[in-house]
């Protein structure tokens, strides 16, 4: 079955260059060209991957973001004119899970999704056989159902990133062992991901300000100073 992609820029040469491009290696592209437009398309659609432009008429790319994120954990790369770093941090910030800085090459563009693709693949393969040994992890007040992606604290459910997800699943399934921050990335994102290990900073920041009840003093995901994180059991 053909993978699906939503590309969303109000330039529509850009949108039609990359539409063309993916279509080629056989993928079924649906294009946006407003926030809102993006948005509705995400809410009626399911898709594989989202390319996501900052910059947007009616509702801004980060926006889309962090609405998207409260309802589903479609990987969204954002496509950014700026080269600062603010920009970039931003978007994970609000639930992204890569960034691409314009101008870009249109074979990066597609080596990213291609990338996204293969771990998602991965990551559903490496599921079936996990949910066959257990399904659901407990521990303490935190509970996470790797049938359905879902986690609960004191029954509650928290509304996790597709990558915050798989790093409490990683943490949690090697409980007490410490993972560097360059071990983490590329377990998470995969060896190919260009970005940096702040990266993984931000993601467990957001992680622990879901899931602990005082962040500054975690009470499941730890930091080992100097070394990396851990979760916590025993």
């Amino acid at each position: 079955m053909s993978k699906r992609v939503l590309v969303v820029d109000d330039e529509k040469l850009i949108v039609k260059g990359i539409r063309f491009s993916l279509e080629q290696d056989g993928m079924e592209v649906d294009c946006a060209y407003d926030g809102e437009e993006a948005l509705q398309a995400a809410q009626k659609k399911e898709y594989d991957v989202m390319l996501l432009d900052v910059m947007l008429p009616k509702l801004g790319g980060f926006e889309v973001c962090q609405q998207i994120r409260e309802f589903s954990d479609l990987p969204i790369i954002m496509l950014t004119a700026k080269g600062d770093d603010m920009d970039k941090i931003l978007g994970l910030e609000y639930g992204a899970d890569d960034y691409i800085t314009k101008p870009f090459n249109i074979l990066e563009v597609k080596a990213r999704i291609k990338a996204i693709l293969r771990r998602n693949d991965k990551k559903n393969t490496d599921g079936e056989k996990s949910r066959k040994e257990s399904p659901v992890l407990e521990y303490d007040e935190l509970k996470l159902d790797q049938e359905s992606r879902r986690v609960y604290i004191r029954g509650r459910e928290i509304n996790l990133t597709a990558k915050e997800y798989d790093l409490l699943v990683l943490l949690l399934l090697n409980p007490n062992k410490v993972y560097g921050r360059e071990s983490l990335l590329n377990l998470v994102w995969g060896y190919d991901y260009p970005g940096d290990v702040r990266t993984v900073d931000v993601h467990i920041r957001r992680l622990r300000e879901k899931i602990e009840d005082n962040p500054s003093e975690p009470r499941y995901v730890h930091t080992k100073w100097g070394v990396g994180y851990y979760f916590q059991a025993g």
